[in-house]
């Protein structure tokens, strides 16, 4: 049932009419429970207000899949406006940003031309850019992006997905770099020839992952929901006198706040991830799709 829930939530989130009726209706549907706002400006007021509550925020303006030069030229404008409004506002906030929005499938000089323009303004402020990971078929090139970028921008962090067969070795791969690295379970649709099949080998990879980053002494990000991962974590750091400034605890917004503020009251460092924008209903799906406990959070948000 769950593999059934999860390829239908999947299939929703590329539905280009239900994206149209979601764009009209979101409000209504509970939309503003897990997105900040359309734009950056109406995000502020809830990243203060998080920041005042004792979370630090990553945001991310929805959107991926650019097939525009014009388009990946806007999104890394938007990119860069967002860097100085975190600035201006004292906002204790990073960046995420796919590199699909910025020019990924258009040209490798393009998405390159985009991301020194972003990593420039964030250095300026001295403000951590995440580059978030997508589907497995742009993996390998978004993992050489940022080995390329890294060694000149010490605020850059990536994603690993634990789903993939692949992440032990790109974590090997990627530990000469310093790296800081977000990692999860994955939430696109993909192959049994390239991701494991089952939840209990991607739970079971993303404990190794977490381990194999922390031990080695670099910066990691659990981002997860799931009690499991979470105590497994506390136990691990516990064990090996990892200390907190060296991992946070990575939420979504409008999910597990009790365990949010929880975690803060144990002195964890927790971040919320906040998105924002118009596209919010592809990125809502996907969410579905990687948490079916997420389904009866959407519905009582409905609801409520």
């Amino acid at each position: 049932m769950e593999a059934i829930s999860k390829n239908f939530f999947l299939y929703l989130s590329n539905n280009k009419m239900l994206d149209r009726f979601a764009k009209r209706f979101g409000s209504r549907f509970g939309a503003d429970k897990i997105v900040g706002g359309e734009t950056f400006s109406q995000a502020i007021p809830l990243i203060q207000q998080l920041n005042h509550e004792g979370l630090e925020v990553t945001v991310d303006h929805l959107g991926e899949f650019v097939d525009s030069e014009a388009e990946a030229r806007d999104r890394a404008g938007e990119c860069i406006r967002s860097i100085q409004q975190i600035a201006s506002n004292q906002l204790k906030s990073e960046v995420s940003l796919k590199l699909t929005s910025l020019g990924l499938d258009i040209s490798h000089e393009l998405v390159m031309e985009n991301m020194a323009l972003i990593l420039r303004e964030a250095q300026k402020h001295n403000i951590t850019i995440t580059i978030d990971m997508e589907d497995s078929s742009r993996c390998g090139a978004t993992l050489d992006i940022y080995k390329a970028l890294k060694k000149d921008h010490p605020n850059l962090g990536t994603v690993i997905q634990s789903y993939l067969y692949r992440s032990d070795e790109d974590l090997d791969e990627l530990d000469p770099y310093d790296p800081y690295l977000r990692l999860v379970k994955g939430a696109y649709k993909e192959s049994g020839k390239v991701a494991f099949p089952e939840k209990n080998l991607v739970d079971d990879n993303l404990k190794h992952l977490i381990k194999k980053n922390l031990l080695n002494g670099n910066y990691t990000a659990i981002a997860s929901h799931d009690d499991a991962i979470v105590d497994y974590t506390k136990q691990l750091v516990k064990e090996h006198d990892i200390p907190t400034d060296r991992f946070e605890f990575q939420m979504l917004y409008g999910m597990r706040t009790q365990m949010q503020q929880d975690l803060l009251n144990e002195g964890y460092t927790v971040r919320v991830y906040l998105p924002y924008g118009e596209d919010w209903y592809g990125y809502f799906m996907r969410r579905l799709a990687e948490r079916p406990a997420n389904i009866a959070f959407a519905v009582r948000g409905i609801f409520n």
